[in-house]
């Protein structure tokens, strides 16, 4: 088995220039591109060629339509980053059905929990249909046996041996549907947003032709998981408009040995990929125990996104691998969401990471973005990274609470127009009127403007509004997460309202270490950390490792962590807590 190449020599490129999925599809299958998928070890465990991936997607599909499923109804794929699950996504393509990706458990520890989320994501989404990998089956039957209205279910080989003959597909088309995007569950409830096939094609012309300038000897490659707007839209979707060879590593994989990320870019020549900043922070820490060597020169669009973007792990991670081909200037920041499909803003290409370094005072008590001298750079500074200007045929403003355009440097919420901005929510008519307004999506962003380039900083909910100044929490957990014996994703802070007086902060510090001695000094130092880095006094409370619950793409959840917190469900103690781990 050999994989993809990574150009087609005899079928001319096309840049993102399709009106829908199985139009791009129909001509990329007239090529010899396609996707590879990768063991942790970094051998190669599978291929799929357009033209397999056609074949296959559209004998599903009339297995599905002979199956009597009617048009527009909802298919819910369980899977990870394999052929499964992309086969089955297409089929739905070909079938005129809105497919649902989702995740399989983190692990089989927390069953419940999954079982609970899932029940919660097919109700919403109305699922006539599921797919789940033979080995979680048990867990799809597990939710659906709750429902009232139950789906048709089914492994994917299940799916694959639908009797469909002669039966004629029926694709979707430019006005159609296209998919649901779950949002990674920063909230206990994610919502649905549903993207039709024109934002799709909005957005993948303006990342290929603009954000990235696709080009015809480009190869792509991708740990992120296909239920993440960034994994789906940015390494399958946009790669089929272009014709691209892409190549995968499963999320997990990548979790328990992201050097082979490294490796594969190596080793295939890849061009394109993409991370948020913890996978580059990751790969800076395996790089310390091992003496690999890695051949980077190709990569010349390094991606960051997804969260937010932390300028020392970058300049870390560009000096760790430097004398392993890795250009700076490959790093491309940029800004986006589920909302808007995907992107919103790119960088330049080939300036690297472009940081504002301003006043963090005055960021706290006027809500103003003013730069710092030279001078003043240090522990009265703060550095964010700039994301670009909105893409071609968008518009970004920042607007203050009363929905007045805010001027250059002025922190407000961010707002975005544009082809790619969602439908809204699916069967959320509320959730969809608060966030998809006159055309303007409020991303519930905070950040501002400098020659119409967009800077981030943080989410307003997330914000901390302390004795009238805002401190944005990972200010606090980025201090605190430097300290001795400490890893990126062990802190999170939050503030908790009181009936009276200021708002309390809560500091939450996984802590690996049962001596009480050890323990009372990290929680001096941690107050220190905050105190330097923000001026607050919080409350530290020490939780066992694993306890702080990440989102599906891998993200520190605040939201869950602080009603965890209020629900009494973390106690400085010792042992770890099953709740949390699977949360």
């Amino acid at each position: 088995m050999t994989p993809t190449p990574t150009s087609n020599p005899s079928l001319a490129f096309r840049r993102a220039d399709f009106q829908s999925l199985t139009e791009a599809l129909d001509y990329a299958a007239q090529g010899v591109t396609g996707l590879n998928f990768y063991s942790a070890r970094a051998e190669l465990a599978a291929t799929l060629t357009y033209a397999e991936l056609r074949d296959r997607a559209t004998t599903m599909a009339r297995g599905l339509i002979q199956a009597g499923i009617q048009p527009g109804q909802r298919f819910v794929l369980l899977g990870d980053t394999d052929p499964d699950i992309i086969i089955g996504f297409f089929a739905c393509q070909y079938a005129s059905l809105v497919p649902v990706i989702v995740p399989i458990p983190a692990s089989l520890g927390g069953r419940d929990a999954y079982v609970e989320q899932l029940k919660r994501l097919l109700t919403s989404s109305e699922a006539a249909v599921a797919m789940a990998p033979e080995a979680y089956l048990g867990f799809l039957e597990q939710a659906v046996a709750g429902l009232p209205v139950k789906p048709m279910t089914g492994s994917p080989a299940d799916f694959a041996d639908l009797p469909g003959g002669a039966v004629d597909i029926r694709p979707f088309g430019p006005d159609d549907a296209c998919y649901l995007q779950y949002s990674s569950g920063s909230t206990r409830w994610p919502h649905g947003v549903d993207v039709p096939q024109r934002c799709l094609m909005a957005n993948g012309h303006a990342i290929a032709a603009h954000g990235l300038d696709v080009r015809p000897h480009d190869r792509g490659i991708s740990w992120l998981p296909l239920y993440h707007d960034m994994g789906l839209v940015g390494f399958l979707l946009t790669p089929l408009l272009c014709q691209l060879t892409c190549d995968y590593l499963a999320t997990r994989d990548f979790a328990r040995r992201s050097l082979t990320w490294l490796k594969l870019i190596g080793d295939n020549g890849s061009s394109l990929s993409y991370s948020p900043t913890f996978g580059y922070d990751l790969c800076c820490r395996r790089a310390e125990n091992t003496s690999q060597t890695f051949d980077l020169k190709s990569w010349r669009a390094a991606g960051i996104g997804g969260d937010m973007i932390q300028p020392q792990v970058m300049e870390r991670f560009a000096d760790t691998f430097a004398p392993h081909g890795f250009d700076r200037k490959a790093f491309v920041a940029s800004y986006g969401m589920a909302e808007a499909t995907l992107a919103v803003s790119f960088a330049s290409l080939d300036r690297g990471l472009h940081v504002d370094q301003i006043d963090r005072t005055k960021l706290a008590d006027a809500h103003v973005a003013l730069p710092v001298s030279s001078d003043d750079m240090g522990e009265g500074s703060r550095d964010f990274a700039f994301c670009g200007p909105a893409l071609p045929g968008h518009e970004i403003e920042v607007r203050d609470r009363e929905g007045v355009v805010l001027d250059d440097r002025l922190v407000g919420r961010i707002f975005v127009k544009g082809p790619s901005i969602a439908k809204g929510y699916f069967g959320e008519p509320e959730a969809s009127a608060r966030v998809f307004k006159d055309g303007w999506l409020d991303t519930g962003d905070l950040g501002y403007l400098v020659n119409g380039e967009v800077v981030i900083t943080g989410r307003s909910k997330d914000l901390m509004i302390i004795n009238g100044r805002n401190i944005w929490p990972q200010d606090v957990e980025w201090a605190v997460e430097e300290l001795e014996g400490l890893r990126r994703g062990d802190a999170a802070a939050f503030s908790i309202e009181e009936s009276a007086g200021e708002p309390e902060v809560i500091i939450l510090v996984q802590c690996r270490s049962r001596d009480s001695a050890y323990r009372e000094q990290l929680r001096k130092d941690v107050k220190a950390a905050a105190s330097r880095a923000v001026a607050i006094d919080g409350d530290v409370l020490l939780v066992p490792p694993h306890s702080l619950p990440m989102t599906s793409s891998g993200k520190l959840s605040r939201a869950r962590a602080k009603q965890n917190y209020v629900d009494g469900l973390y106690t400085d103690v010792d042992e770890p807590l099953a709740m949390a781990a699977g949360d």
